[in-house]
């Protein structure tokens, strides 16, 4: 499932700001498993429960700081629980090592949200005032 990503986003003030950048820091590491991924759907996905949970803290906390929480950073968050959500629950319990046709399947879960992982990272960094940071990690190594 893909959930369309906003055409702009406007921090309405610092405490949205700051859910921001706390928000693009987390999508910044955690779209892809790491080289400690054991080779198990579940363990793949596992790193996206782990984002959807700072997704929930990072949105928890900026209803608590916000006076009235505007709708688009809301909508950045809610939009990636969609996305991580469907590819989650497809892999969230298959601890069999994979082969070629699954394997095939998962990445292609996995690009799906990493796709919108990358529009929302592009969005913040443009409106946040940090798109330096971004072409910087965008940057071949």
């Amino acid at each position: 499932m893909y959930w369309p990503v906003p055409a702009s986003w406007t921090p309405h003030d610092e405490a949205e700001l700051v859910a921001g950048w706390r928000l693009w820091l987390e999508l910044s590491d955690r779209t892809w498993p790491t080289a400690a991924w054991d080779g198990t759907p579940a363990d793949a996905v596992r790193q996206l429960r782990e984002l959807l949970a700072a997704c929930d803290e990072i949105e928890t906390a900026y209803r608590a700081a916000a006076a009235e929480p505007s709708p688009g950073l809301l909508r950045l968050t809610q939009g990636l629980v969609v996305t991580a959500g469907s590819a989650i629950s497809l892999w969230f319990d298959d601890f069999e090592q994979l082969d070629g046709e699954r394997a095939a399947l998962l990445h292609d879960d996995l690009a799906r949200f990493a796709e919108q992982a990358e529009q929302v990272l592009a969005l913040l960094a443009a409106s946040g005032g940090w798109a330096g940071l971004d072409a910087i990690r965008r940057r071949p190594a």
